[in-house]
């Protein structure tokens, strides 16, 4: 019998968020409330007003949103409304005005966020390392992973989406992974979903310095790029 076609992170459905997780929720507290309250400056600077559904209230959102999976934009309103997401009491918003603003928001405000957060977290991560990678460090100063990925079909849970293409992808991602730490050095998002992992070959050059232990896969089977990397 032929296999079905899915996506396998669709194939089970939630109808209702996961609970809250006190534990977690202190963690994201104390990595991201300091490194969210430093972008306000350029929250405003990119033309974003003060109102209810601020950067902090609506970081505070999307995190839950992710972690608690969340299956839609209006339970995540009725979720805002009678608890409170980590920092962000609890707030009553109607659900167009939630859609609106997550459409709107810029994602470099989130790419700031990120990007802030690493140097804390590359300070704190502290594990014991396999025997290979040790061994690589004696002769690298840094061992860094190259992955690509396509970015899954969007998911059409906003009104001003549910004209939009079934299927419609969501472009290319480059991770570039700091094997020892297990943290995201740099990431790269191409808006064409089917780009070859080439396409950030300038991007990957710029951002290596020697000595650095470089590990690709066969996306990157490009003999000039060899070259270039000798």
């Amino acid at each position: 019998m032929p296999r079905s076609a899915s996506i396998r992170d669709h194939v089970r459905s939630r109808n209702q968020p996961y609970l809250q997780n006190e534990v977690i929720e202190e963690r994201l507290q104390q990595l991201l409330s300091p490194v969210v309250y430093n972008q306000l400056g350029l929250y405003r600077q990119l033309g974003h007003r003060a109102r209810i559904l601020t950067l902090p209230l609506m970081m505070a959102v999307v995190l839950p949103l992710i972690w608690r999976q969340v299956p839609s934009v209006e339970e995540l309103t009725r979720v805002l409304e009678r608890e409170e997401l980590l920092w962000a009491k609890a707030t009553k918003v109607t659900q167009k005005a939630l859609s609106k603003r997550f459409l709107e928001l810029k994602a470099e405000l989130f790419k700031r966020v990120f990007q802030d957060l690493l140097s804390p977290m590359q300070v704190r991560y502290h594990r014991p390392l396999p025997p290979s990678v040790r061994q690589a460090q004696q002769s690298f100063a840094a061992i860094w992973i190259a992955e690509g990925s396509t970015l899954e079909a969007l998911f059409r849970r906003f009104k001003s989406l549910e004209d939009a293409p079934v299927g419609q992808l969501g472009g290319k991602m480059m991770v570039m992974l700091d094997l020892v730490r297990c943290l995201p050095v740099e990431v790269w998002v191409e808006s064409a979903p089917y780009a070859h992992d080439t396409t950030f070959t300038e991007s990957l050059l710029q951002l290596i310095e020697a000595p650095t232990l470089l590990i690709l896969d066969r996306g990157f089977w490009d003999f000039r790029l060899m070259h270039q990397l000798i």
